[in-house]
């Protein structure tokens, strides 16, 4: 598991493989600049959890036949204010991206994504897809996600989802029920809310332990 780093530039070559699990844990600012080349294979995942303020920034640019795939989740809780902004690049055609962000905010924490993907005109062939949910703790947290479209060529597939939502009260009277006091009810829909963004990555156990337990200091 990596921190964010202050900057970096990563050129992944044509055919070629990598993965990246980026942990934010003490606040500050990261940026990446990643290239992917022809026919190649990137997967990032970040957790974004620290500090009274941090901010990750990732711009992805996509070469003929290249995937990308993202996974991201950011807790924050008190005061804290977490954003992560990513600008994925299909510039040539045949390239896949997909982005999966799960932010959960409590206190009086602000959570943000941005998330823009930009076709050019000779990407044909662009697939692309972005799933966003937040989840809102208390009335006082705010979360806010914009995922953003920006399309010159005709023939791609982009869609994009998003939801910003508190707890689902059928499923936290459900689970009291049978038994759950409200805390381990409430941990329990968390825990469901942010699984499976980080399956199939590397360190995965590690990943979603450091989740689980910055959500337990929520409830």
């Amino acid at each position: 598991l990596w921190p964010a780093p202050a900057a970096e530039a990563i050129i992944v070559p044509a055919g070629g493989t990598f993965a990246r699990n980026v942990v934010q844990q003490d606040g500050g600012i990261g940026t990446f600049a990643i290239s992917v080349g022809a026919g190649a294979v990137a997967a990032f995942n970040v957790l974004n959890i620290g500090g009274d303020y941090s901010r990750i920034a990732i711009d992805v640019t996509l070469h003929a036949g290249a995937r990308f795939e993202l996974g991201c989740v950011q807790i924050g809780g008190g005061e804290q204010t977490l954003e992560i902004i990513t600008n994925v690049t299909h510039a040539e055609p045949g390239a896949t991206s997909r982005k999966t962000v799960r932010s959960v905010a409590g206190g009086r924490a602000t959570v943000t994504y941005l998330g823009k993907v930009s076709v050019a005109r000779v990407a044909n062939g662009t697939d692309s897809e972005q799933d966003i949910k937040a989840m809102l703790l208390d009335r006082t947290a705010i979360a806010n996600a914009r995922p953003e479209l920006e399309i010159y060529a005709d023939d791609v597939a982009c869609a994009h989802g998003c939801a910003i939502g508190e707890l689902d009260t059928s499923g936290m009277f459900y689970l009291q029920s049978r038994g759950l006091p409200p805390a381990d009810a409430k941990r329990l829909l968390l825990q469901a809310f942010v699984a499976g963004v980080f399956d199939g990555a590397d360190d995965a156990e590690a990943l979603q332990a450091l989740a689980l337990a910055k959500l337990g200091e929520l409830v």
